[in-house]
């Protein structure tokens, strides 16, 4: 049962995620997963990515509907994309839980700073807003797909850092499109992973409610800021890339401060 105090915390945290998500279209899992632990104060790993996985995907959908409004979701590509990576998506989470919840903290930490680093590499690349899906860039997309999706359900995470410059590489979409394509996969993977946590009773279901629900207003905020951003160049990248940097240092202090870790 949470006290009125996380009630509060779970409200704002909830804020936050979505607000992230309509931004850089990932981050969800990212913020949720510590905020949940450390903030809202939920005491096993296993059970905040669970809640996490439910209200990302929640968010997600409707993060995914103020874009597709603006016309920047490439329905084609984050279609193929997704539908590669539920099958990753299913097979990692079930690998996901059987590792020690710290452990998996920090592992994914340390994947967060890799992707940071290659988002301000490539911060300055414009890409071709007019890309669909072709044979020449399906592989990519599928293979992509597949592998995003197995650490996404390994890290028990909407995966939107990852689909993001993923979908990027795959075909050369300009950052926006990425942003905004990525919320479909985002839900999906977040559903298929939601679903096998919730199998093994690992889901706090009011905890998720509040989280979607304070996600609703920071989603139209985050949507708003993205588009902004995208009219200059290079600066969606950053942000992106320091939000993940920020979150992946602060997760790796906490686990190294603890005992016998």
């Amino acid at each position: 049962m949470l006290s009125a105090t996380q009630n509060i915390l779970g409200l704002a945290s909830g804020a936050l995620v979505g607000f992230s998500l309509g931004l850089v279209g990932g981050g969800g899992s990212i913020l949720a997963v510590p905020l949940m632990v450390y903030v809202v104060g939920v005491p096993e790993p296993h059970v905040a990515i669970g809640t996490s996985a439910i209200a990302v995907a929640a968010n997600a959908a409707l993060n995914l509907s103020n874009h597709a409004r603006g016309g920047t979701v490439i329905w084609s590509c984050a279609l193929v994309f997704a539908a590669a990576g539920i099958l990753g998506a299913f097979c990692g989470s079930i690998l996901g839980k059987m590792l020690e919840g710290q452990k998996l903290l920090a592992l994914f930490a340390l994947v967060m700073l890799v992707i940071a680093l290659l988002m301000l590499k490539t911060r300055a690349r414009t890409g071709a807003p007019d890309v669909k899906m072709s044979l020449a860039n399906l592989p990519a997309l599928a293979g992509l797909g597949l592998a995003t999706g197995t650490m996404s359900g390994f890290f028990g995470i909407g995966g939107g850092f990852l689909i993001v410059p993923a979908l990027m590489l795959a075909t050369g979409m300009p950052i926006m499109n990425a942003v905004s394509s990525s919320l479909v996969a985002v839900t999906a993977f977040g559903l298929t992973t939601a679903a096998s946590y919730a199998w093994s009773g690992l889901v706090s279901w009011g905890l998720a409610a509040l989280f979607i629900a304070g996600g609703i207003g920071g989603g139209l905020a985050g949507t708003r800021s993205a588009r902004y951003l995208s009219e200059r160049r290079g600066a969606l990248n950053v942000v992106f890339a320091a939000v993940i940097i920020a979150v992946a240092v602060y997760m790796l202090l906490r686990n190294i401060s603890l005992p016998g870790s």
